[in-house]
């Protein structure tokens, strides 16, 4: 028995060091490693063997030249990524321009950060409305300090977890709260308070937190699990709470598996959803292995990359900057674009940066699209009239941006086109920049930035800024819109070059067009700094007076400018002007539903007014024709307050036999006629006393009388108020 213990303590003794030899080399994995990854040099992977020290290193120097906008990295071309593997880092995480941070376990508490989580903006002196362009995802942290997330634009949150509290804003150095200017986070679990304090707007979808602080000017929250009760009413605080998220899937994510194979995880569409995805569990979903991917780096070459996408390949775009002469051709149904580290496509030579098929399941995530040379789109999503069916299997877009001008001059005609069905929008930035190189009314031009044509289109935090026409053009039905948030144009020459066809002063942020008949906007935000010339904007949002147009919490904003300029109107002829920043400054309209159902006849009886004319005593005011015109869109108004002897006429061109008339204020309806007479006559200038007279009190003033037989019409308005009349349309009953 010793004789045998004996010759097997030199075996033993091989093992033993063999063994602890490993844990020696594994314990002390080699930090040069990092980005010898097959993603990259721009993308470092870290391990819990590796020293944090060392991890830290790479960290504070990448920060170091990533961090301060006004020293260039706003527009660099630099990229970076920090991937962390399964395990605990003591560490502290910054995250700087063009920036991911991202753990790579299968559910955020995988990867645990026990330092600290501070993403601040000290390089602006807490002002962070121009921390853009940084993203963090899969990870926990668990620190004896407060997390920090000062950021705005272009900044996602997604899958993480907090065992503290989580400000979204950062104190100047004279210790006030620094303006900061929206932010996106979903899926993730904050163990103390989110506090708001200062951030302007915010969308947050899916997540739990112990509570919410504030709201400033527009807060959305949807699906989430505890959001904030006994909140009073809307506009005195500004939230929309949406208790469940109608329909999504979430954005894919890379994950190491028990192998140690990186592979990327897919969620499944989900309905109804309220909380985190993984808050009781793995989300649902599946994986794809890396040799699915074709995996692009910048100096392929656009026809290496549909090459692959032809053969099947779903394709990964790693950091850096991607110059595209010919579009990329997403062709193929389910086909996965992933992009993290903020790959940026640069669309040259006047093409469609990317082009994607009227197919089912596409997911496009994590890229930038950025305007060169005059583009006509930067990404168009079906081709045009595209008609396919896409309820069960949609097209979804994750924290896709777009930017024209900023990096460099650019111009693009449409930054974004959605022409197929179904779509689902998860995180847009669609941004004409105000600042940056490249930058003039005539130099980075821009006409839209959104166009939806396709139906059945939902999307969760919409940004879109500074566009030269409609910022948002929503041409399709059944359109559904959690969280707008727009800056209207700064750099507007003069009145003259920004009329709407429609003759109105200024584009709308937001117009749904004038045939579609069923759309729902919630929460939404549009601000204004006229800032070289006086300017005036009519109205933020249009909508047609449809039956089925439900437009809710929209708010409206002066943030400065010069002297004289103003948003008109919130939404078509509804709200406030805005004009200073003072007592002036905000404007809300709580709700806007449509009345009228275009496919029914209007009232019976309704006298055919082809040929009508119509006149005013009103000298300044909208057309008087747009009362007769059949266009719930439009109006005539005086353009001044109301007060008596105010008048229209109408000339039937031929006597009719009639009993009532129809003043259709809805879409502006605080203007109807607060007192009215009606007059006939059958020569246009013997009109003897009124036929009727009253008082208005409600949009849609219906006036009765005995039964009269006439050419003209006029109704005299008698009440005063300083709301301007208004009519949208003007309709007679009787018999022809």
């Amino acid at each position: 028995m010793t004789k045998n213990v004996l010759k097997l303590l030199p075996v033993l003794a091989v093992a033993f060091a063999s063994f602890f030899a490993y844990q020696a080399v594994s314990k002390a994995a080699d930090i040069s490693e990092a980005n010898q990854s097959m993603f990259g040099q721009n993308v470092y992977i870290f391990e819990d063997s590796m020293a944090d020290s060392d991890i830290q290193k790479i960290i504070d120097q990448k920060y170091a030249e990533m961090e301060n906008g006004d020293a260039g990295a706003e527009f660099t071309d630099k990229r970076v990524t920090f991937l962390f593997k399964p395990g605990e880092y003591d560490v502290d995480i910054k995250v700087g321009f063009y920036t991911t941070v991202a753990g790579l376990g299968k559910n955020p508490d995988d990867v645990k950060i026990t330092g600290s989580f501070n993403v601040d903006a000290k390089w602006a002196d807490g002002n962070g409305t121009r921390n853009f362009w940084r993203s963090v995802e899969n990870f926990s942290v668990v620190s004896d300090t407060e997390s920090k997330w000062a950021v705005s634009q272009a900044a996602p949150m997604r899958r993480m977890h907090f065992n503290g509290d989580l400000l979204l804003w950062d104190l100047t150095s004279s210790y006030q709260a620094g303006w900061v200017s929206g932010g996106y986070l979903a899926d993730s679990k904050i163990d103390g308070q989110v506090s708001n304090a200062s951030q302007q707007q915010f969308f947050s979808r899916n997540n739990s937190y112990d509570s919410w602080s504030n709201s400033v000017w527009n807060n959305v929250l949807v699906g989430d699990a505890n959001p904030p009760s006994n909140v009073a009413p809307y506009p005195e605080e500004t939230w929309t709470i949406i208790e469940k998220t109608p329909k999504v899937n979430d954005k894919p994510y890379l994950y190491v598996d028990q192998n140690g194979e990186y592979r990327l995880f897919i969620p499944d569409l989900r309905e109804n959803t309220k909380g985190v995805s993984w808050e009781n569990g793995d989300t649902p979903g599946h994986s794809l292995s890396m040799n699915d991917f074709y995996i692009a780096d910048p100096s392929d070459s656009v026809t290496t990359i549909n090459a692959a996408l032809d053969q099947g390949k779903h394709l990964i775009f790693t950091p850096g900057v991607y110059h595209v002469d010919e579009p990329i051709e997403v062709n193929n149904p389910d086909t996965i674009v992933y992009g993290f580290g903020y790959p940026t496509l640069v669309a040259e030579n006047n093409v469609t940066a990317m082009k994607v098929a009227d197919v089912d399941g596409v997911e496009i995530t994590g890229l930038l699209f950025d305007a060169g040379s005059d583009s006509e789109k930067l990404l168009e999503v079906g081709p045009e009239n595209s008609s396919a069916n896409h309820a069960t299997n949609p097209t979804t877009l994750h924290d896709v941006f777009f930017r024209v001008g900023g990096s460099h001059a650019g111009k693009a005609e449409i930054s974004v086109e959605i022409n197929s069905d179904d779509v689902i929008v998860d995180h847009f930035w669609v941004w004409r920049a105000d600042h940056g190189e490249g930058v003039g009314w005539n130099v980075n031009t821009g006409a839209n930035g959104l166009v939806v044509n396709g139906d059945d289109v939902t999307a969760y935090g919409l940004f879109v800024e500074h566009y030269q026409e409609y910022q948002t053009l929503w041409n399709g039905e059944n359109g559904r819109v959690f969280f707008y948030q727009n800056e209207i144009p700064y750099d507007v020459p003069n009145q003259e070059v920004w009329m709407a066809p429609t003759g109105q002063k200024g584009y709308a942020a937001y117009k749904v067009a004038d045939h579609v008949t069923s759309h729902e906007l919630w929460g939404a935000g549009s601000y204004s700094y006229f800032r070289d010339a006086d300017v005036d904007l009519y109205s933020s949002f249009e909508a047609p007076n449809h039956q089925g147009i439900n437009m809710n919490h929209m708010t409206t904003v002066w943030l400065n400018g010069t002297p004289g300029s103003e948003i008109t109107h919130v939404i078509n002829d509804l709200g406030d002007s805005v004009y200073d920043n003072g007592d002036h400054m905000v404007a809300n309209i709580t709700k806007f539903e449509g009345t009228n159902n275009p496919s029914d006849p209007e009232e019976t009886g309704v006298l055919d007014r082809t040929g009508w004319t119509a006149t005013t005593s009103v000298e300044d005011g909208e057309p008087i024709a747009h009362l007769l015109d059949g266009n719930e869109a439009t109006r005539w108004s005086t353009g001044t307050a109301m007060r008596p002897g105010q008048s229209i006429t109408i000339d039937m061109k031929a006597s009719k036999t009639f009993d009532q008339i129809v003043m259709d204020s809805t879409g502006s309806n605080n203007d109807y006629a607060r007192g009215y007479d009606v007059y006939v006559s059958n020569d246009g200038t013997n009109w003897g006393n009124p036929v009727a007279s009253g008082t208005g009190e409600t949009a849609k003033l219906h006036v009765t009388f005995p039964e009269q037989q006439a050419r003209y019409i006029k109704v005299v308005q008698t009440g005063s108020a300083s709301n301007w009349w208004s009519i949208t349309e003007f309709h007679v009953i009787g018999e022809e």
